[in-house]
Parts: C-alpha cells; sequence; structure tokens
C-alpha cells in the first residue's frame, strides 16, 4: 500500500509539474475587456472565461494550444508558448443562434463594459470555490454591492426561507429571472423579522449553485422592459450548458457556538444550554464547541446531443444541516437558525433543429424539509403541566416542494429577424408540521405533533419575443417588441382539525361559544387556547382558492448615434384581470467620453402589482411582545373585517427610477460608480395591530394589508477592481460598496390612527431593510498550484426599535413640566436598539492536488463577530435582530472540489 501511494505521489507531482498556468486580458478593438469570452485548450474540455475585467488564468499542458471565442468576434487561436497571453479580438458576422443576450438589453452586440445601466457579473464557480458560502442567498450578500439577505430566527415561514433585498427595497421589488424567463415566487409571505415584512419574494436558494454559469444583476428600474416587480432590478440567473466534463464538490463546516456575551438575562451561554429533541427547554446537554454543522454535496455534468451543438446538462445537491443555538430569553430558548435537509435537482438543454432553429427546455425541482424553534413556553404560559412540566419550546417543521419548467424554440428568419416563443411553469408549496407541542385545550390528551396547512402558489408564463439588429442604421439599431400572458394561483389548505380548532369540557370542537367552553388554565384562571402552539393550523375558514390572468405587449429599442453615444428606451403595457393595467417606459444613454471612460444614465417609471398573497392570506396567530400573548387576526383585503376598519382595495405600488454613474478602465484597473434614485409611492406593508374586541372575532387585534407608505432612497452602488499577473503571481483586488438612504415620505393612515397604522417600531423596521451602507474588500493571490483569499466586509450602524416603543409612554416621564414630545423622545431612546458598525473577515485557502482535484479551507467570519448585544429582547426574542453578519458567529469549512 505504501508503495501505491508513492508512486501515485509521484505521478501527481509529474503531472503538476508538466503543467504550466497562462493568464492575460482579452480587449476588442478600442482596448475596452470583453467579459464572457471563451478560453478552451484544444482537444481538451479544459476551459474558462474571461471575468469582468477581461481577465483569464488557465492551467494547460506544455506545447498546448488556446482557442479565443466569442460571439460577434472572429476566433482567435494560440499557442500557448507564454505565461502571459493578452489577445485583441475582432468583430465579425458571427454566429446567430448562440449570442449572448445579457440582462437589460434585448441587444445581442451589448456587452456589460457597453451597458447604459449598471449590471453585476458574477461567475458562481469562481465565488463557491474561494469562499464557504453554501447558499445563493449567502454568496450574493458578500459579492454584490447593494443586496442583502439574512437567515432568521422566531420569524414563522421566514426562518425556512431567507428575505433578500436589492438596494433595501423589498424582497418582492426584485424580478428574478432563469435563463431570461421570469421566475415564479415563493408562496410564502413575510410577517416577523427586520427585512421583508408584508412581502412575498422569490426563493432563490431553491435553486442549485452547482447549475448556475453565472449570475447577472441589473441594478437598475426595469419594469418598463420586464413587467412587475422589477423596482430595485432584475436578478437573471445563467444555467450550465458546458459538456463532457464532471465537475462537483463536497463541502463540511460548522458554527463556533461562543457568542462571547453578557447573558445573564437569559438562558446560560450555548456551550452549555442544549433543547432536547422534543423541543424541551429544561433540558441541559453535554458542553457543544459547534454546531450549524452542513454537509453539501454538488455534482454538474454535461454531453452533447448530436452533431450541431446540442447538450444536455444535468445538476445535483444535497444539503444537510443541523441548528444553531444561541443564547435567548428564557421564553425563547430556541433561538437560531433552522435545520435543513434539502434535495436539489436541475436539467438544461438545447437541440438544434436546423441550422437557424433550436428547441430549449430548463427545470428543476427542490426538496427541503427544515426544522426551526418557536417561542418557548413556560409555567403559566398556557402549558399543559402533565406534558411538559416547566414548559417548552415547540418546533415549526416545513416541507417546501418547488419545481419549474421552460421550454421554447428560438429561430431566425433569413431576414435577420429573431424569434423566441416559450411558456415557463413553476410551482411552489409550503406545508407545516408542528412538533414538539399541544393543543392545549386537549390538555393531556393533546397530541405533540400536528399538520398545520399550508400553502401553495402556481404561476404559467408565455412568452413571445422578436427581434432585430440593424448594423447599416447609423452605428447599429437593435429593435424588440413581444408579448407576454401570465396566469397565477394561490391557495391556503387546512390542516388537520386539532391544528386550529378549541375543544370543550368534553373534548369536542368548540360550535357554539354561548354552549360550550374550554378548559380553564389553573394558573391563569383563562379558557385554555384552542391550536397548535408555536403555529396555529389554516382551518377550512382560512382556505383560499384565488387565481388572476395579466396581459402585456412590450417595445424597445437601442440606436448607436456614434460609436461613442448609444440611447434606449422602452415602453410596456400591461393589464391585470384584477386591479387594471398600467403604462410605464424607460429611457437610457450611455456617452463614450473617450477609449477609457464612460457615462451612462437613465430614468424610468415601474409598478410592482399586489401579490395574490397580500391580497388574499389570512391567518389568526398568537404574537408574543413584552405585554405577553395576544391573539391576532391576520385579515385578507377582501374581508368584510377589512373593509369594516376602513382599509381600501390593494392596488399597484408606483415608482420612479433614475440613474447616472461611469465607468472607467485603464489597464488593469476598472471602476463603475453609480448614483441612484427610487421613488415608491402606495408601497405595500402590513399594519400594526388594531383592537378588534368589538367585532366579536374571538381574537384581540386585528392587522391588514395596506398601500400604506410612500419612500425615497437615494444610493451610491461603487465597484473597484484591479488584476495583475507578475511572473507567475496572480494579484487581485476588488472593493465593492453600496450607501443607501431611504426616507418614509407619507404615512396614508386616512382616518386611522398613524401610530397603530405603522408607527415608529414599523418604520424602524421598514427602513433597515439594508444598512446605510455596506463595503467589501476582496483579496486575492495565486501561484502555480496555490491561491488564497482574504475578504474585509463593513457593515455600517443600524438601527431598530425595540418593544418599548409599546408600553405606555407615561411610564417615560421625567418631570410633570415635560411635553408629549418630550415623553415620546425620553420613550424612543429607551427602545432604539443600536447595532454599531461591525467589520467581518472571511479567509480561504486553496489547494490544487492534481488536475482533478482542489481541497480548499476557511473561514466565514474569521474572527467570529456578532452585532452588538442588546439588554431588552428583540423582535426574534434574541439578543440580536437579523442584522448585518446575522447571529450565528464564525463558519469554518473544508472542501474538496473536482473535476473529470
Amino acid at each position: 500500500m505504501k508503495k501505491i501511494m508513492q508512486i501515485f505521489f509521484l505521478l501527481n507531482i509529474t503531472f503538476v509539474l508538466a503543467q504550466k498556468e497562462v493568464s492575460g486580458v482579452v480587449k476588442d478593438k478600442t482596448g475596452n475587456p470583453i467579459p464572457g469570452v471563451n478560453i478552451v485548450e484544444k482537444g481538451t474540455s479544459n476551459s474558462v472565461a474571461t471575468d469582468f475585467s477581461g481577465n483569464y488564468k488557465l492551467s494547460v499542458k506544455e506545447g498546448a494550444t488556446l482557442i479565443f471565442s466569442y460571439i460577434g468576434y472572429k476566433s482567435v487561436t494560440i499557442l500557448a508558448d507564454k505565461n502571459i497571453i493578452d489577445v485583441d479580438l475582432f468583430e465579425e458576422g458571427g454566429e446567430t443562434l448562440k449570442e449572448v443576450q445579457i440582462v437589460g438589453s434585448r441587444n445581442t452586440k451589448r456587452t456589460v463594459v457597453n451597458s447604459a445601466v449598471p449590471i453585476d457579473i458574477i461567475s458562481v464557480k469562481d465565488v463557491t470555490t474561494q469562499s464557504g458560502k453554501i447558499e445563493i442567498n449567502e454568496l450574493l450578500q458578500y459579492v454584490a454591492p447593494s443586496f442583502n439577505a439574512n437567515k432568521q430566527s422566531g420569524s414563522d415561514g421566514a426562518d425556512h426561507v431567507d428575505p433578500a433585498s436589492l438596494r433595501g427595497m423589498g424582497p418582492d421589488q426584485t424580478l428574478v429571472l432563469i435563463n431570461g424567463k421570469r421566475r415564479h415566487q415563493s408562496s410564502l409571505i413575510n410577517l416577523f423579522g427586520t427585512r421583508g415584512r408584508g412581502n412575498t419574494g422569490t426563493d432563490l436558494n431553491a435553486i442549485p449553485a452547482s447549475s448556475i454559469k453565472r449570475i447577472e444583476i441589473l441594478r437598475d428600474g426595469a419594469a418598463a422592459q420586464y413587467g412587475s416587480d422589477a423596482i430595485a432590478g432584475v436578478i437573471n440567473i445563467v444555467t450550465n450548458d458546458n459538456i463532457d466534463e464532471f465537475t462537483g464538490a463536497v463541502t463540511y463546516g460548522a458554527y463556533n457556538t461562543d457568542a462571547r456575551g453578557d447573558f445573564s438575562l437569559g438562558t446560560a451561554n450555548t456551550k452549555d444550554y442544549r433543547l432536547d429533541k422534543n423541543g424541551n427547554g429544561n433540558s441541559f446537554g453535554k458542553n457543544q464547541s459547534f454546531d450549524g454543522g452542513s454537509v453539501k454535496i454538488g455534482a454538474n455534468y454535461g454531453t452533447s446531443i448530436g452533431t450541431k451543438g446540442g447538450f444536455v446538462n444535468v445538476t445535483g445537491e444535497f444539503l444537510n444541516k443541523e441548528k444553531t443555538l444561541r443564547p435567548g430569553f428564557d421564553f425563547r430558548k430556541g433561538f437560531g437558525e433552522a435545520e435543513i435537509l434539502g434535495v436539489n435537482l436541475f436539467v438544461n438543454l438545447a437541440v438544434p433543429i436546423s441550422d437557424k432553429t433550436e428547441f430549449y427546455a430548463f427545470g428543476g425541482s427542490n426538496f427541503r424539509d427544515t426544522d426551526a424553534y418557536a417561542f418557548t413556553r413556560n409555567d403559566g404560559e398556557r402549558v399543559v403541566e402533565s406534558i411538559y412540566p416547566g414548559g417548552y419550546t415547540p418546533r415549526i417543521t416545513s416541507q417546501i416542494n418547488d419545481n419549474s419548467i421552460a421550454a421554447g424554440i428560438k429561430t431566425e428568419t433569413t431576414g435577420g429577424w429573431k424569434w423566441d416563443l416559450s411558456n415557463t411553469l413553476g410551482e411552489n408549496k409550503f406545508n407545516y408540521d408542528i412538533k414538539g407541542t399541544i393543543n392545549a385545550s386537549l390538555e393531556e390528551n393533546s397530541p405533540k405533533e400536528f399538520n398545520a396547512g399550508g400553502h401553495s402558489l402556481l404561476q404559467n408564463t408565455t412568452n413571445l419575443d422578436v427581434s432585430k439588429n440593424y448594423s447599416d442604421v447609423l452605428s447599429g439599431l437593435n429593435i424588440a417588441f413581444g408579448t407576454e400572458f401570465r396566469v397565477e394561483q394561490f391557495k391556503i389548505f387546512a390542516g388537520e382539525e386539532g391544528s386550529y380548532a378549541t375543544y370543550d369540557t368534553n373534548g369536542k370542537p368548540i360550535i357554539d361559544p354561548t354552549t360550550q367552553s374550554a378548559p380553564i388554565d389553573p394558573i391563569s384562571g383563562e379558557p385554555r387556547p384552542g391550536g397548535s402552539q408555536g403555529f396555529p393550523g389554516y382551518s377550512p375558514l382560512n382556505e383560499v382558492n384565488k387565481s388572476r390572468t395579466n396581459f402585456s405587449l412590450y417595445s424597445d429599442a437601442e440606436l448607436d448615434v456614434t460609436e461613442a453615444w448609444m440611447v434606449s428606451g422602452a415602453v410596456r403595457y400591461e393589464n391585470y384581470s384584477d386591479f387594471g393595467s398600467t403604462l410605464n417606459g424607460k429611457l437610457a444613454s450611455r456617452l463614450k467620453i473617450n477609449d477609457h471612460i464612460n457615462l451612462r444614465g437613465s430614468v424610468s417609471t415601474g409598478f410592482r402589482a399586489p401579490s395574490l398573497a397580500q391580497i388574499y392570506y389570512n391567518l389568526r396567530f398568537t404574537n408574543f411582545s413584552s405585554a405577553g400573548a395576544t391573539e391576532v387576526l391576520l385579515s385578507s383585503n377582501d374581508s368584510p373585517v377589512t373593509k369594516a376598519f376602513g382599509i381600501d382595495n390593494l392596488n399597484e405600488e408606483k415608482a420612479i427610477n433614475a440613474s447616472l454613474g461611469f465607468t472607467a478602465n485603464f489597464g488593469d484597473f476598472t471602476a463603475t460608480v453609480d448614483g441612484y434614485l427610487i421613488n415608491v409611492k402606495d408601497r405595500i406593508v402590513l399594519t400594526g395591530y388594531f383592537d378588534a374586541t368589538q367585532y366579536n372575532l374571538g381574537v384581540d387585534k386585528a392587522q391588514f394589508f395596506v398601500n400604506g407608505v410612500d419612500t425615497k432612497t437615494l444610493g451610491l452602488d461603487v465597484v473597484l477592481s484591479w488584476k495583475k499577473t507578475i511572473n507567475e503571481n496572480r494579484f487581485s483586488a476588488t472593493l465593492v460598496g453600496n450607501i443607501n438612504d431611504m426616507k418614509i415620505d407619507k404615512v396614508k393612515n386616512g382616518d386611522l390612527d398613524e401610530k397603530t397604522f405603522f408607527g415608529e417600531r414599523d418604520k424602524a423596521f421598514l427602513l433597515a431593510s439594508a444598512p446605510p451602507s455596506k463595503f467589501g474588500l476582496n483579496l486575492n493571490y495565486g501561484r502555480k498550484w496555490f491561491d488564497a483569499g482574504l475578504a474585509f466586509t463593513r457593515f455600517s450602524e443600524v438601527k431598530l426599535l425595540d418593544y418599548q416603543m409599546d408600553e405606555d409612554p407615561e411610564d417615560y416621564r421625567t418631570s410633570p413640566s415635560e411635553t408629549d414630545a418630550q415623553v415620546f423622545a425620553n420613550q424612543k431612546t429607551a427602545a432604539t436598539d443600536t447595532y454599531g458598525a461591525k467589520i467581518v473577515t472571511d479567509l480561504t485557502l486553496g489547494f490544487k492536488l492534481c488536475k482533478s482535484l482542489k481541497l480548499s479551507v476557511g473561514a466565514n467570519n474569521l474572527l467570529n463577530i456578532y452585532p452588538d448585544q442588546q439588554d431588552d429582547w428583540v423582535e426574534a426574542g434574541g439578543y440580536w435582530d437579523a442584522v448585518q453578519m446575522g447571529f450565528s458567529g464564525a463558519y469554518y469549512y473544508t472542501r474538496l472540489g473536482f473535476t473529470f
């Protein structure tokens, strides 16, 4: 065995020594770098694409030949006889079917470099091999300047699907595309937590990272081009199309449990405190230095179909992530990230039908079984002592199924018109099982587990897109037009009876409260509540099956007036079957000052239609605050209860976007700086809790979705990049940053009390959708078989308001002479939770063991930084809100990547 290992080692050394590292930059005839150029070692599947700055690096055999190719440019073949090879590509007629189209433009000749709007191109392969991030939201949080996402805790369904935002807007104000086709949203609506309250976003983590070739982020309003939701921008995920290559990785990592703080107000340090498998909050286990252990296995393989460029590419992923547990107060002993068991499959294929016609299809299936802790029930808090002596912590588990399929035909006529007809079907289904719980009205006869029902969203979109490029009109004209028809369906389905019913003393469901009564709690003296504790089930009264249709027409054009000046415009008409029609437009321009600097800007109108979930979602639930537990009815927008409070029908959100910026390229250095303005009228938000006792609804409070506020956001995005190869040493540095300032211009409370309608706490949560600033510095070094990355991310100060804002203002009066305004200021100061600015450090080290294997080790949040600990409990019942870098601490990982 020893001799075999020695031979294996010598073979690897021989192979590594026979390799050489080739790097350089690819530019066009004007000296601008070209991103996305394909470089392949002739006769092999060994290839790489240039990055945003046109740079590339590739390990090849001695004597290898490289082929440089990009759509619209002549291919170049060069002998790799040097370590640094810079290449200039020149335009030609090029291919047509396989031209690359970037998000934000329907002109297949347009590149990121000469676009009129800011676009980030993120190579997922590069990012995943140089960091320990295992989900898409985590990846984008640290590489995209204005993207923000955090894990939640104590937020019901949001513990299982991470809400994310772009430029501080809501999760549903960013449109997501897959290969240019609209992606369906999640059926989940976020009710708690610091980001996305009252919003329904797209579940990016349902898409396997191993299936993604690149992610394009258009940081500009684009509703006039793509329709509803594209207020903050558009995220387009482009999936793998490579062939004859089997790639993947196995990753394991875990979190450091040392939260470092004074947790005397709550539970002990998490090294000493553990919840048992049933969620009982009075169980202590052995010391644990690490938790949240995760195993991720991903693999991707592609093969050709026929001999004319057809392919099929298949990806599979498996993720098993354990819970984290961090210190919380006695009523929140299960504070931490949820457990996830997930399986992902994605397929992408294309089959040429003729020389200029192609059939394509892509789709995937994602299943996740998740497990998160709800709020703890202690002695005297509706606990059945015979079942859970001393109290317990229920668990909210969910089964999430996310499936999609798209298919279409692309063709080009002899006259140069490109046609693309497609249909995309997607569905998200969310089912809840509440475990380690009880229905207190059943007392000692209560089961400990209930199926609580759930919700689903189905979306089917049919598109026809037509475009043509006229190279002989001035310096180039591209026109495009098309139509879209979309059907959406939202459902709420009921759980089992015990998850929602209240039972009488004979164990029968209470139908007539005048003749039936629930058992009396011996401690509180109040009737025992019904429903599964932790998350009440959906009843038949909550059930919904609603649908709507949407029809749209669009047209856009891009004109290169000269080689230096480009202008573009777009207009889009949409008609919804439930609220009516909208018309939106956009103008954009780019001016080339010289070979190194471009100016660019845009102005547009936009909109977002209210989601079916925002219109029809309804639920009765228990809200925990410093005042105790409160029964709340979240009433649907079409309910008579909603109308009784004077709440109007939901209408679309309306936006005006403007941006102005520049790009610069000086050899190895590139820069993009873009300022933006986003004005949104009639933003849909969740109100506070109105007194509902006079309506005999069986609840204390009522809550609603409303077109409640107008906001104005000013911001700045910065991306600075430098790359240089010196001898065999590869250096790079990238600074990405975002400054974001949102103001609430108006609260549209009508005749309702403003403090209840959308009070100070609600305003603070909306304004904290993104930190006022976030900057990241990424430093990378590579030489032969070794590479290293060091990243610093600075999150600015964030301020939120805790539950002290809901207390009696008179408790904060310091003298009889104080005015009400002064008392209010005292209360707001006391309730303010300030999270000071923090810097997070990530480190990764990579070792290429041989041509096929690479070992990476590293740490996210190397120095184990947490947001500042708060003295008063926050929204989720812990010592921290879901802000900045989150509340799980340092994460250490190792990954073995393979390519065959």
